[in-house]
């Protein structure tokens, strides 16, 4: 099961960068859900939708609804968290892969100044200068047809996971990012800290890497390997 980032879709990152038949050809069945809130899942606006941790949930509601029981477990950026909730939480996978997330990220409350970028995103479309941060990240945003109301909801839902928590979690999990990545320099941090985590670095930034054939492979080869 693949889990997408914040702003995206299953498509934009599992399906076009050709990851989702890199991990066909080895013989995996590939589930690629929507997160709540964007592409073809539901995006409602009330408050009450968006629980604390509510993207973890829906994804241990979708493996119960499709009687997973020997599985593997992806996810990129927001994705990548939502991993490492599931797994904190008690999940089974055989295998876990955590991309574009290092222990920064992980163990922050607020996600940070890029959480803070995306609500500036969503509570200002239309009033940032062609060129800059805000104005690129608002087009990605159009391009996938985002509901900023029901984003700026998903937002309300991250929670931290306690470095301590980590060490509990004994799924063998592989921790990627891009070499030009912000979030690279805590990337091996993270991997250190989950008994059975293991790294390696792409090409790429928190944009490119995951489109990078480089990321494809290292799942690939990862979920194959174990």
């Amino acid at each position: 099961m693949l889990l997408h980032g914040f702003f995206s879709l299953a498509t934009h990152q599992w399906v076009r960068p050709g990851h989702a038949a890199a991990l066909a050809a080895y013989g995996h069945r590939v589930i690629m859900p929507d997160l709540r809130g964007h592409g073809d899942s539901a995006k409602p606006h009330d408050s009450e939708s968006y629980p604390r941790d509510v993207l973890a949930d829906d994804t241990f509601a979708l493996v119960e609804h499709l009687g997973l029981t020997d599985y593997d477990l992806a996810g990129y950026s927001l994705g990548g968290r939502t991993v490492v909730r599931m797994l904190a939480r008690g999940a089974t996978p055989g295998r876990a892969v955590v991309a574009g997330q290092g222990m920064d990220q992980i163990t922050s409350e607020s996600g940070g100044s890029v959480s803070a970028l995306f609500r500036r995103v969503c509570t200002g479309l239309g009033t940032f200068e062609p060129g800059t941060v805000e104005w690129k990240a608002e087009q990605w945003l159009r391009s996938t047809g985002g509901d900023s109301v029901a984003l700026l909801r998903v937002l309300d839902t991250v929670i931290a996971t306690p470095a301590e928590t980590l060490t509990r979690i004994r799924i063998p999990t592989l921790v990627v990012a891009g070499a030009d990545d912000d979030r690279v320099r805590s990337t091996e941090a993270l991997a250190a800290a989950l008994p059975a985590g293991s790294h390696t670095v792409v090409p790429g930034d928190h944009s490119t890497a995951i489109a990078a054939p480089e990321m494809g492979a290292a799942i690939a080869v990862f979920l194959h390997d174990q």
